[in-house]
C-alpha cells in the first residue's frame, strides 16, 4: 500500500522594485543602472520612474510636482510615454537631475 507524502504548500509573494527603493541613494543608483542598461529603451526607463515614483509616494510626488496622481499614473505606468518636462519635473522632486555624459 503506498503512502500518500505531504507536500509543504509554497506561497509567493508579488516583487516589486519600489519596495527596494528606500533611500535617495537607493533611487539613484537604480536609475542609474536603468539609464547604464538601457539608455536606448524609453519604455524601460518610463518604468523605472514609475517604480521610483511609487516607492517615493504618488500623492506627495502629485503634490511636489504640480501634476495630478492620474497623470503621473499614464506618464509613467506600462506603457507611458512622458513628455521630457515631466521626466525633469519628476526628477527634481525626487532631489535628482539629469546629467549628461560622453558615451563610452
Amino acid at each position: 500500500m503506498a503512502t500518500k507524502r505531504k507536500t509543504a504548500k509554497e506561497t509567493f509573494s508579488r516583487y516589486d522594485t519600489a519596495d527596494y527603493l528606500k533611500s535617495e541613494d537607493d533611487i539613484a543608483a537604480y536609475l542609474d543602472a536603468v539609464m547604464e542598461d538601457a539608455a536606448d529603451d524609453p519604455a524601460l526607463i518610463s518604468a523605472a520612474l514609475g517604480n521610483v515614483a511609487r516607492a517615493y509616494g504618488m500623492i506627495k510626488l502629485a503634490n511636489d510636482t504640480g501634476l495630478t496622481r492620474e497623470g503621473l499614473y499614464k506618464a509613467l505606468g506600462a506603457g507611458g510615454n512622458p513628455t521630457l518636462a515631466t521626466v525633469v519635473k519628476v526628477m527634481k522632486a525626487l532631489g535628482m537631475r539629469l546629467s549628461v555624459s560622453k558615451a563610452a
